[in-house]
């Protein structure tokens, strides 16, 4: 994540072609690391034995996307927006089993704030001529912005269902910074260990 703040820092600031393939693909490499270590083997394609074997599929799909991005840099867009839309689809059916209404509630911010940040970046992407033209030309800031919200949503909620398939003698709790009160909070698991019985 550090990666991804230095090199989207470096591309914003130089406008480069280099800097756009860092700031990318350090987003995509991030997301592939998360993948690799949260994403709940009840949803592993068939083929998948186990963690390791996922491993080596999410690294061999991100070394091709990587590859890809160089003959066709705005390949990265539509690989990255891709991984978006399986997230909320991840998220929707781990939702019909879930009844948490903290889960459902960062949940929804999720959906909120990714919804705002794509909508800002299509805007700016397409309608970038009106925008200019009544000098607002802020939707791509609004775009980093609302997907690093976004993100602070998405990361608790994927390890909350990380913990519910794989550490099994752990109740996951989502909490809320600075407190459930607020209506934007910064979503944290806390571990329950449940009581044994004997």
């Amino acid at each position: 994540l550090v990666l991804a703040g230095i090199f989207s820092m470096y591309f914003h600031m130089t406008l480069s072609y280099v800097g756009q393939l860092l700031d990318e693909l350090s987003i995509l490499w991030t997301l592939a690391v998360a993948y690799s270590f949260w994403y709940p083997r009840v949803y592993f394609p068939r083929c998948i034995k186990s963690r390791k074997h996922f491993f080596w599929l999410s690294g061999t799909t991100t070394v091709i996307s990587t590859l890809m991005s160089f003959i066709k840099p705005a390949f990265n867009a539509y690989v990255l927006n891709c991984i978006a839309f399986h997230l909320l689809y991840l998220t929707w059916c781990e939702l019909k089993k879930c009844d948490d209404k903290r889960v459902h509630r960062t949940a929804a911010g999720m959906v909120v704030c990714w919804v705002l940040a794509i909508s800002s970046w299509i805007s700016d992407r397409w309608l970038c001529g009106l925008w200019q033209a009544i000098n607002f030309p802020y939707l791509h800031s609004f775009w980093h912005v609302l997907i690093a919200m976004s993100l602070l949503y998405c990361c608790p909620l994927v390890i909350y269902f990380h913990v519910n398939y794989e550490m099994p003698s752990f109740k996951p709790k989502l909490g809320y910074w600075p407190s459930d009160s607020w209506p934007i909070v910064v979503p944290y698991v806390t571990l329950e260990e449940p009581h044994k019985q004997c």
